[in-house]
């Protein structure tokens, strides 16, 4: 029988929480503002871990904002202090490179959430009328 999780995947779970709480409570940086680890993948032989982030803002943030930008920067210069953390916390013998990186994913489903609205129109995907239940012999048995 398969195993659920892999050992990688486990460890980018746990690597994903600790750093989580490590970035909001150690990194004094105010240029860092309220971050959130989305996702962390781990290579295969635990070289390198991918962290994605994203920002809390009042506008609509990209790769290319100088906010991003700066946060990017302040983590990536961080890394070397996360990691020990992580490596202290986590017991690992073998602790990846943190590499940070700022996940598009959020900007994409606001889009494409957009977009089908714009399609579809504010109108519900299922009519719900009380006459139509009432009509339905599925429903009444």
């Amino acid at each position: 029988m398969p195993r659920e999780f892999s050992r990688i995947d486990r460890i980018g779970d746990q690597m994903q929480r600790e750093l989580a709480q490590l970035i909001q409570r150690e990194v004094k940086d105010p240029r860092v503002g309220m971050v959130t680890v989305n996702a962390v993948k781990v290579s295969r032989d635990l070289g390198y871990a991918d962290i994605y982030v994203s920002l809390l803002s009042t506008e609509e943030l990209t790769e290319e904002s100088a906010e991003v930008k700066e946060s990017i920067a302040v983590l990536n210069k961080a890394s070397g202090f996360l990691r020990g953390q992580v490596g202290r916390a986590m017991k690992l013998r073998v602790v990846p490179q943190l590499r940070f990186h700022f996940d598009t994913l959020q900007g994409y489903s606001r889009k494409m959430d957009s977009l089908i609205r714009e399609a579809v129109g504010q109108k519900p995907a299922v009519d719900r009328n009380e006459d139509d239940d009432q009509d339905d012999p599925e429903r009444n048995a």
